[in-house]
C-alpha cells in the first residue's frame, strides 16, 4: 500500500501538507502516516527533571497528532498511523524513510516567507538521495481551488 509520510506540528503549513497527503492517499487507495517530532530538550537539569520535560513535550505532540488524525478521518475517511519521535528531525525522518520502504512520498509543508523551514531546506537539498519523492506544499495551498485537483 502506498503510504504518504507527513511530518506535522501545529502550523498551517503542516495542515496543508496533511490535507494534500490525504487527497493523494484517497486517490490511490493508499495510507497516511503522521510523524510528530519532539525536539530533544537541551536543558541542563537533573535526569528526572529532564525526563519530565521531554515526557510533557511528547504528550503535547501526541495530543496534537491525535487531533490532526481525527480531522483527517472526518475529512477524508482515512485513519492515519501516528508516530511520535524525540530528537533531531532530519535524522529521525531519514531513519524513518530508510526503515519504511512502503513510504511512497515524503510530504512537507513550507512556511511562508524567506525560509521554508529546516526540514524543507534540508530534504529539498538532498531530494536526489531520498528513497521516495519529496512533495513540498505551500502553507496556504488549497488543492480544491487549484487546477490540479482530482
Amino acid at each position: 500500500m502506498r503510504t504518504f509520510l507527513v511530518v506535522t506540528d501545529d502550523s498551517e503549513e503542516a495542515r496543508s501538507a496533511l490535507r494534500y497527503a490525504a487527497r493523494r492517499a484517497v486517490a490511490v487507495d493508499g495510507a497516511v502516516h503522521i510523524l510528530a517530532l519532539v525536539r530533544q530538550q537541551n536543558v541542563s537539569a537533573f535526569g528526572a527533571v529532564q525526563a519530565t520535560i521531554e515526557q510533557e513535550a511528547r504528550d503535547r505532540a501526541e495530543m496534537l497528532a491525535h487531533g490532526v488524525a481525527g480531522n483527517l478521518l472526518a475529512e477524508s475517511g482515512i485513519m492515519p498511523t501516528i508516530s511520535v519521535k524525540i530528537g533531531n528531525g532530519q535524522k529521525i525522518v531519514s531513519e524513518f524513510l530508510d526503515g519504511h520502504r512502503e513510504v511512497a512520498a515524503l510530504v512537507l509543508g513550507a512556511a511562508k516567507g524567506s525560509s521554508p523551514g529546516p526540514l524543507v531546506q534540508h530534504f529539498s537539498a538532498h531530494a536526489g538521495d531520498l528513497p521516495c519523492p519529496l512533495y513540498v506544499i505551500p502553507a496556504d495551498y488549497d488543492e480544491t481551488k487549484s487546477d490540479h485537483a482530482n
